[in-house]
């Protein structure tokens, strides 16, 4: 028998908010009914692969290194290594990505100043101040103009997390749970990937298809009105969620039809099979793609961490390049490598510390690459010790908005909503300017 109440007043919203329709149920919600009127720009890129650094990377471990500053600065991280494009260094613990430097751009003098975790990433990756809206995260955006209401017909929802949701903010903010991300969880490092909603942890399909007629066989209300509009849309996104476990879309997740030997390039661990996985959704036309990376929070044993974590973030970003690139799709695709902040310059040696870097906002490094970014440059600078932004400072809606304009939407168009807010895409005041030396 069918186990929900249906009224005249029934939606695909109110559906979803009871919890009856799953990932199937999301990835068919109908978009508020504004509509986006202002003309859309050129769009260089197609997708974005977000590698969100959970926690805070410190730049000069990476891609601002400080060999002068002395040991309180780069500890026994001193001697960075030059890359493939002539005057650029990164961090030692990076050989694969210093062989890729023409492929990327790095941001120098990114900056916000503000070191709480929750506010910071906002910031970062919504382009707007804490107030009164919650605004929606890039990722949300990007689904709104590029999604289902605008020509999308992907296996999976247009916006996915690999694999667990950043959990600083509400990410689909003012514009809805439509606009939330589908979380993978799961790990795509392991045999099988079990994607939440897709792939049934111990439960086998022979038990998921026993389990569909057993519900068919009970539907008693629904074969006694079988022309309900209500039933019809529920058993149309029952029947794309099943498409979603047994289908195509399953066969998408499925990492063992890649080479061993590119996974192996990749990584095989979470980062890297999340890269790979990555690469498989850029292929299938999803427009965005985040790969939540965790434990770059380092407070305490800072460099036995980044020993650790700097060769996995190497190998993993370093073969997503290189394999995009091989296969056209960089041109295409936005590579997005950051968190909400840097770490403290200055080491913390002192106990409980031992080594630890501390939160810091004023200035810290993002790269960019693909999708109409050019590759070999540097944006920015910081000063002698990596403190304070030296030239050009960059802030947080200067490089969001510059991805939307190479994605094709206006930055400065309206923002369509549910709630009928009058506003912008992004907010126009307190930039330091879009990208441009490198679009």
């Amino acid at each position: 028998m069918r186990t929900r109440k249906i009224t005249e007043g029934v939606t695909r919203r109110e559906a979803i908010r009871r919890g009856l329709l799953g990932a199937a149920g999301l990835a068919l919600f109908d978009p508020f009914t504004h509509r986006v009127q202002s003309a859309p720009l050129a769009a260089r890129a197609k997708s974005v692969i977000q590698i969100w650094m959970w926690g805070g990377p410190s730049h000069l471990d990476t891609f601002d290194p400080k060999p002068n500053a002395g040991y309180d600065y780069c500890g026994p991280l001193k001697n960075p290594i030059p890359t493939n494009v002539d005057g650029i260094q990164i961090g030692e613990l990076l050989p694969l990505l210093a062989q890729q430097a023409d492929k990327f751009s790095i941001i120098r003098s990114m900056t916000h100043g503000i070191n709480s975790h929750e506010t910071a990433s906002y910031m970062v990756q919504t382009g707007h101040k804490p107030g009164r809206q919650v605004f929606p995260s890039v990722g949300a955006v990007v689904s709104l103009f590029k999604g289902y209401d605008h020509g999308y017909k992907g296996l999976v929802p247009p916006y996915i997390v690999l694999t667990q949701p950043q959990g600083r903010f509400s990410e689909a903010g003012f514009l809805g749970p439509s606009y939330k991300p589908f979380a993978t969880g799961g790990d795509p490092g392991k045999t099988p990937f079990v994607v939440e909603g897709i792939v049934a942890k111990g439960i086998t399909d022979q038990r998921q298809h026993n389990r569909r007629v057993l519900l068919h066989a009970l539907d008693s209300l629904g074969k006694a009105m079988p022309e309900n509009p209500h039933f019809e849309q529920l058993d149309h996104c029952e029947e794309k969620a099943y498409d979603l476990m047994f289908g195509d879309a399953r066969k998408l997740f499925e990492l063992s039809e890649e080479k061993k030997e590119l996974r192996e390039q990749y990584g095989l661990n979470t980062f890297g099979q999340s890269c790979l996985m990555a690469r498989r959704l850029v292929e299938h036309g999803v427009p965005y793609i985040t790969i939540n990376y965790k434990g770059w929070d380092t407070h305490k044993q800072h460099f036995e961490i980044m020993r650790r974590k700097l060769p996995e973030l190497d190998a993993g970003f370093a073969t997503l390049l290189g394999d995009l690139s091989d296969r056209g799709l960089l041109d295409s695709t936005i590579i997005w490598w950051g968190g909400e902040f840097g770490r403290g310059p200055k080491v913390q040696w002192n106990p409980p510390w031992n080594g630890g870097r501390s939160h810091y906002g004023k200035c810290f490094s993002t790269v960019l690459a693909g999708g109409g970014f050019k590759g070999g440059r540097v944006v920015g600078a910081s000063n002698e010790n990596g403190t304070e932004v030296a030239q050009r400072p960059v802030y947080p809606q200067d490089l969001i908005a510059s991805m939307y304009e190479l994605l094709g939407i206006d930055p400065d168009g309206p923002m369509p909503n549910p709630r009928g807010l009058d506003v912008q895409v992004m907010p126009s005041t307190g930039s330091g300017g879009r990208l441009k030396e490198i679009m």
